[in-house]
C-alpha cells in the first residue's frame, strides 16, 4: 500500500502577530512621510489607514486619484489632510513616488498595486535621486512571539556577488543595531561548516567571515555553517561547535543566493506562523517592496522598520 504524502501536515495556521517591540520603537519616533506607489488598491489603503492610526505613518499617495479616493470612502476614511499625486498607471505612479523621496518631500518609499520590476526600476532610477552608490539589499526581519530571525536578500538580488552579499552584512547589521540588538549574531549559509573548495558558497562564507570580523564592529559573524548549525543548539552540541559565537543562536543569516532566501523566509511564514516585514537598504530613504500576499501584520511591521531606519 502506497502511503500518501500530504504537506498540510507541515504548515502552520498560526495567524501571524506583528512584533509590539518593534511597533512600539517606531510610535515613539516621528512619523514618517511614506510615498505609497499607486496607492489606489485595497491592500496598501488599508495598510496606509492602520499605519496612520498606528501614529506610524503620514501617507503621500500616488496614483490615480479617483481611485485612492475610492478605496478610501471605502474604508470610512477621510485622506482629504494628505497629499495625494495624479498618475496614470503602474509606471507613471512608481515614478512619482520614487521621485518625491528623491527630492526630500517623503521619507520612505511604500510600493503599492504595481509590479515589483516597475517599482524597482522607478527606485533605481538615475532621475529620482534614490541611489547612494550602494547596492541595493533586501532584508525580512521574522518576528514570531519573543523570537526573531533577520534574513537577507531573499527577494531582491538574483545571485549576489560577494562584494554585495558584504553590503547586506552591512545593512543587517545596521537594521538590528537600529532596533535594538546592540551585537547581533550573524551567519553565512552554506551546507557544512568547512570551508571546501567543491562548494563555492562555503568558500564564500568564509571570505566573509573573515572581512565581516575585519570591517564591521559591534556583531559576531561565523561561516559556513549549515542551517542546523545556525538554528539548533543541539545539533551544535553534536557537532562540538560549542564555542562558536553564532553557532545555534543566530540572529541573521546572510544567504548565498536569492533561492535559498527566500525559501528560508518563506519557510519561517508558513511553516512557523511567522511574521515577515520586509525593508530595502541602500537607497536614499528605506524602501518597503510589500507583498500582495503579506498579510496585514506583515505590512505593518514593514511599515514600523522603515519608521524606524527613516529616523537615522
Amino acid at each position: 500500500m502506497t502511503q500518501s504524502f500530504l504537506p498540510d501536515g507541515f504548515l502552520s495556521d498560526a495567524v501571524a502577530e506583528a512584533p509590539q517591540n518593534i511597533i512600539k520603537l517606531a510610535q515613539d519616533l516621528p512619523s514618517p512621510r511614506v510615498a505609497i506607489a499607486r496607492a489606489g488598491a485595497p491592500l496598501p489603503m488599508k495598510a496606509a489607514k492602520e499605519a496612520v492610526e498606528a501614529n506610524m505613518m503620514v501617507p503621500l499617495f500616488t496614483g490615480e486619484r479617483h481611485m485612492i479616493e475610492d478605496e478610501a470612502a471605502k474604508l470610512d476614511w477621510d485622506i482629504s489632510g494628505f497629499e495625494i499625486i495624479d498618475a496614470d498607471g503602474e509606471i507613471e505612479s512608481g515614478m512619482a513616488a520614487a521621485k518625491a523621496c528623491g527630492e526630500g518631500r517623503a521619507d520612505v518609499l511604500m510600493k503599492g498595486q504595481l509590479h515589483t520590476d516597475a517599482f524597482m526600476r522607478a527606485a533605481v532610477s538615475r532621475d529620482n535621486g534614490l541611489r547612494t552608490g550602494s547596492r541595493f539589499v533586501h532584508i525580512f526581519h521574522i518576528t514570531k512571539g519573543d523570537s526573531a530571525i533577520t534574513i537577507s536578500d531573499a527577494a531582491v538580488n538574483v545571485s549576489p556577488n560577494l562584494d554585495t552579499r558584504k553590503d547586506a552584512t552591512v545593512e543587517v547589521v545596521k537594521l538590528l543595531h537600529k532596533i535594538g540588538n546592540t551585537r547581533p549574531k550573524v551567519a553565512f549559509l552554506s551546507a557544512t561548516e568547512s570551508a571546501i573548495e567543491s562548494v563555492p558558497s562555503s568558500m564564500d562564507a568564509r571570505a566573509l567571515r573573515d572581512w565581516a570580523e575585519e570591517n564591521i564592529d559591534d556583531a559576531d559573524f561565523s561561516g559556513p555553517l549549515a542551517f542546523d548549525l545556525i538554528m539548533s543548539p543541539k545539533a551544535v552540541q553534536a557537532k562540538k561547535l560549542t564555542d562558536d559565537p553564532v553557532a545555534g543562536r543566530a540572529d541573521a543569516i546572510i544567504v548565498p543566493d536569492i533561492v535559498s532566501g527566500n525559501a528560508l523566509f518563506k519557510s519561517f511564514v508558513y511553516l512557523t506562523g511567522g511574521c515577515a516585514g520586509g525593508i530595502v537598504m541602500g537607497a536614499k530613504v528605506p524602501i518597503l517592496l510589500t507583498s500582495r500576499a503579506d498579510p496585514a501584520a506583515a505590512r505593518l511591521s514593514s511599515i514600523a522598520l522603515g519608521a524606524i531606519v527613516a529616523a537615522g
